[in-house]
């Protein structure tokens, strides 16, 4: 498939912003993430997707078998960057916002940093997260996942140094209505030092501290 017929490739995002191009795998056929992935990796040797529908992600690892997948959140990289030994924390509220704080993780992974892991530590059991500050406290940016009420972010920001980036996950019952009730809490934040991204965009988060940590190198 011709991909200039389906997309521009910006093969360039990386020299000019820092982030490499990421193909958003949702809404697109098979045969086209098949073929912007192909393309992005042979024209730079490197190439991301987001969002890849779970009915697509065998076809992919059969076309590309060199590539690692994550399969919770649908994410690909293909190609390897560079180690930069950066430990950046992905904290994670409760089990059901485990897919967007992996795909935080994956690519804080795919950009060669070391993410810091720390699962199922809502507010609903906070003695959960002291357990993991010491942890935390080696970390140069905290990316922080919670539905619900989206209080988090707000207790972590109160105890680490570390800039915080707050995910909202469209978790919870009718009046978190898809994560917009955690979105405004977390905007809503007295703690200072967080910066929020949109709901479920744990890619976002990523390239957000990794922006972060590398232009304070």
């Amino acid at each position: 498939m011709e991909t200039s017929a389906i997309a521009r490739l910006n093969y360039e995002r990386r020299d000019r912003t820092g982030v490499p191009e990421a193909i958003f795998g949702a809404g697109k056929t098979v045969e086209q993430n098949l073929a912007l992935v192909g393309a992005l990796y042979a024209r730079t040797g490197f190439a991301l997707a987001t969002r890849i529908p779970p009915g697509q992600l065998a076809a992919l690892a059969a076309a590309y078998p060199d590539a690692v997948l994550e399969p919770l959140s649908g994410a690909l990289r293909h190609g390897v960057l560079p180690r930069t030994g950066v430990r950046i924390a992905v904290v994670c509220a409760g089990t059901s916002d485990l897919p967007v704080a992996e795909e935080a993780a994956f690519f804080l992974d795919a950009l060669g940093h070391e993410p810091v892991r720390a699962t199922d530590v809502g507010v609903a059991g906070i003695h959960r997260l002291f357990d993991v500050l010491g942890d935390l406290a080696s970390c140069r940016a905290v990316i922080v996942v919670a539905g619900m009420e989206g209080a988090l972010p707000s207790v972590v920001a109160g105890l680490v140094r570390a800039p915080v980036i707050a995910v909202p996950t469209s978790v919870g019952y009718g009046a978190a209505f898809d994560g917009l009730a955690a979105l405004l809490g977390m905007l809503t934040s007295c703690a200072p030092g967080i910066g929020v991204v949109n709901i479920d965009n744990g890619f976002g988060a990523a390239a957000l501290a990794h922006k972060i940590v590398c232009s304070a190198s």
